[in-house]
């Protein structure tokens, strides 16, 4: 599986590589981070992007930070760089008491190393869960992209149909194009081939037609923040597909690690939502597709409501039926 970043050398001189995910599917390029404020670029330009890789990008980029003047200052930057993934926020939170008290580039890279090595072994822990969902045949649709390139190496949505093909169940995904940045066409289609598993890439208005005719068997995704009544903040149109699979009998199911819990927030209106620039809707590498001067709204997530939510997998167990009080009770293990 292709890995989103690594990081090469030791703490003192080395450097942040990342895979550059707005090249792909055309060429598995590099991008080399030598600055935490490069870091917070290429998470603002989605070189990374997914929220559990966005927060392990930040612990490299405190690495980068504790080698500067100013460590405060790339953590600050770092904490600006995207709003709405908690994972970035928790990382943070875990990085900033070694800054603060002037710990060596060697201790930042230890935890940051940590980070990384502990999100895997809980997309696997949380595949292994959700796969017993999973029935050997079933067709199965996802949106956006969360799996290898999303995290640090494995996938949560996607590592659950990893954890169902390795136990010898067929199964065959339905790949949502995910506009606009179309992360479902270039990525999520590419991972899955790349490894195997049967899948086919739709247009997202396709979904629902698929529904009808009994071609859908289960919906799941990654999330980028949950709350404690269990709302889910995914890329927008996640909330189309729940409302989808709820009218059709289908379960809709999340995946992802305690890293993605914000236990702060009591529902998913408390959830800030970013909104990025309206040319992603506007135009595309040829230029313009709109008529001039047409606005456009560009939300880059939108808010599932607990109740549209099957179950919810995490490393820590399954959530299930999804309320205040299963995720805390899972969660808080």
């Amino acid at each position: 599986m292709l890995e989103p970043m690594e990081w090469r050398g030791d703490a003192s001189t080395g450097t942040l590589w990342l895979v550059d995910q707005t090249a792909l599917p055309a060429a598995e390029r590099w991008v080399e981070c030598r600055s935490s404020l490069e870091v917070a670029a290429r998470v603002r330009d989605m070189t990374v992007r997914g929220a559990p890789a966005i927060g392990i990008a930040a612990g490299y980029g405190c690495v980068l930070a504790a080698r500067e003047p100013t460590p405060s200052s790339g953590l600050g930057a770092l904490a600006a760089s995207r709003p709405t993934a908690v994972n970035l926020f928790w990382a943070l939170a875990r990085m900033r008491p070694l800054l603060e008290r002037g710990a060596s580039p060697d201790e930042v890279l230890a935890l940051a190393h940590t980070i990384h090595r502990d999100d895997v072994e809980a997309n696997r822990a949380m595949g292994r869960i959700g796969a017993a969902r999973l029935s050997d045949g079933m067709n199965v649709l996802t949106h956006c992209n969360a799996g290898p390139l999303a995290t640090g190496g494995y996938g949560t949505a996607l590592g659950v149909i990893f954890a169902a093909v390795e136990q010898g169940k067929r199964l065959h995904v339905w790949v949502d194009e995910t506009r606009p940045r179309l992360q479902g066409a270039k990525l999520t289609a590419y991972e899955l081939s790349r490894a195997g598993v049967p899948c086919t890439l739709i247009c997202d208005n396709m979904a629902a037609s698929l529904f009808r005719a009994g071609r859908i068997d289960a919906c799941i995704t990654g999330a980028d923040r949950i709350t404690a009544n269990g709302d889910t903040a995914n890329k927008i149109g996640t909330y189309g597909v729940a409302v989808l699979a709820r009218h059709h009998g289908k379960p809709f199911y999340v995946a992802a690690p305690r890293s993605t819990f914000d236990l702060s927030l009591s529902s998913g209106a408390q959830i800030p939502i970013e909104e990025r620039d309206a040319r992603e809707v506007t135009d595309d590498r040829a230029g313009r597709i709109a008529a001039p001067n047409v606005a456009a709204f560009n939300p880059s997530f939108d808010v599932t409501p607990a109740e549209l939510i099957s179950a919810i997998f995490t490393e820590h167990g399954e959530i299930s039926p999804v309320s205040g009080q299963t995720v805390r009770n899972v969660v808080s293990r």
